[in-house]
């Protein structure tokens, strides 16, 4: 839980009363008919993540029209705003399936993921689940696992980025419920359009993949605020200040693997490191608010570091109160997490809450879907995450159950599937 996070996306949608043609999808668009919202998933994605705050709340009613790319130079769902529902899916080859079921899959799935994404039913047997709701910002990511070469006859492709992750001291992880063959992550900003892409996904596999595990999760709508601000994780706290800008020069080489990579089938791609953080909600909340800052290094209201000024003002790791002590204190997790702490070390935090009930002791089984993007998770995810094992004061209250780290290629040109250039190389 770096002290990186997106920021909802400011979306004004212009609407007109009008009524579906015989040209339009089956699907009606709720809300306003005509209303038209791009969300480009491409190069033009960080148009919406990085806009900047709107004294106007989104009007609700323009969620369903919003539409986000399926091909592009990058993979959708990376660099794209938020979204309020999101299931992630691991899959295993099943016995018998090599490079050419693979091969076969990811072009089913790819259609299909460009269909849903446009507000189109599913090419075959579409189930009507989200039949009366446009597209909503629907978004569906691939990435291949470690063990997804082996498997395959891919091995001498496997990038040494995609090496496993090294064991941290805060791992109670169950493997069950960790890596997997292939790796798919929804979002969308509406619960039943995200489960009929779910459900179509699963359909799509066949006999040629089977569910290794699945996370269900959510974040706040958008349009929920007065504006647009960064999310809130379930411990209250707003979730990350310091996420790369797609504005910022070098977030592109921070996050993406350069065109002339290597493997060259990663040109683009990116690596997403998946983690199940259970968070300790009756302890946490059974400390007073000033402990509960002092543990992130931010107060709980605004975001602002303790050190002072607004959520973006840059924290002042020197100042001390009138005893000589650190205002932020030492062990704060925010302090650990700066990338100007950690040799430049940066990730792109896209999470999910999650909230799967209560354990047999009456403990809320709940927590942060962990997914954060980096152009080399050696350099990314990895030192940040050891330098949190040797002290932040936020490791009492979490718990680490489960990890994933995926090779996500760029993305599909017209006429191309994910994961051809690998799979056709």
């Amino acid at each position: 839980m770096a002290d990186q996070s997106t920021s909802e996306a400011s979306r004004e949608t212009d609407s007109e009363d009008a009524s579906p043609g015989e040209g339009i999808s089956r699907r009606r668009l709720l809300g306003t008919a005509g209303a038209t919202g791009l969300v480009l998933g491409a190069a033009g994605g960080a148009a919406g993540y990085a806009a900047a705050p709107s004294d106007k709340a989104v009007p609700l009613t323009s969620l369903g029209a919003d539409t986000v790319m399926f091909h592009g130079k990058h993979q959708t769902g990376i660099t794209d705003a938020l979204h309020a529902r999101g299931h992630l899916v691991a899959f295993d080859l099943t016995a018998g399936a090599g490079r050419k079921e693979a091969a076969a899959l990811l072009r089913r799935w790819s259609t299909t993921a460009q269909r849903l994404m446009a507000g189109e039913a599913a090419a075959q047997d579409d189930t009507d689940v989200a039949r009366d709701a446009g597209p909503s910002s629907l978004t569906v990511t691939f990435g291949f696992g470690h063990s997804f070469f082996a498997r395959t006859g891919l091995e001498k492709q496997r990038p040494v980025a995609l090496d496993p992750l090294p064991d941290f001291s805060s791992d109670h992880l169950d493997k069950a419920r960790s890596n997997g063959d292939l790796w798919v992550q929804i979002g969308a900003n509406d619960a039943l359009v995200a489960f009929h892409a779910l459900r179509a996904i699963q359909r799509d596999a066949g006999s040629a993949a089977r569910v290794r595990w699945q996370m269900n999760g959510f974040n706040r709508s958008p349009g929920a605020t007065a504006q647009p601000m960064t999310a809130r994780n379930l411990m209250g706290q707003l979730d990350g200040t310091r996420n790369p800008k797609p504005a910022e020069s070098d977030f592109d080489e921070r996050i993406f693997v350069p065109a002339s990579g290597d493997p060259a089938w990663m040109a683009n791609g990116s690596y997403a490191v998946v983690r199940r953080i259970r968070m300790l909600l009756d302890t946490w909340e059974q400390l007073s608010v000033k402990v509960q800052e002092d543990v992130i290094g931010r107060k709980k209201s605004t975001g602002a570091a303790l050190s002072g000024g607004t959520e973006t003002t840059d924290m002042n790791l020197d100042k001390t109160d009138a005893d000589g002590n650190l205002v932020v204190p030492i062990n704060a997790h925010a302090r650990i997490t700066r990338p100007d702490q950690n040799g430049g070390a940066a990730m792109l935090r896209r999470p999910f809450s999650f909230h799967d009930g209560f354990d047999a002791d009456g403990v809320p089984d709940a927590g942060l879907l962990f997914v954060c993007w980096q152009a080399d998770p050696v350099r990314g995810f990895v030192p940040v995450q050891r330098k949190l094992d040797r002290g932040d004061a936020l490791s009492e209250f979490i718990r680490h159950e489960s990890s994933g780290l995926f090779a996500v290629p760029g993305g599909a040109a017209e006429g191309e599937y994910v994961g051809q250039r690998l799979l056709e190389g």
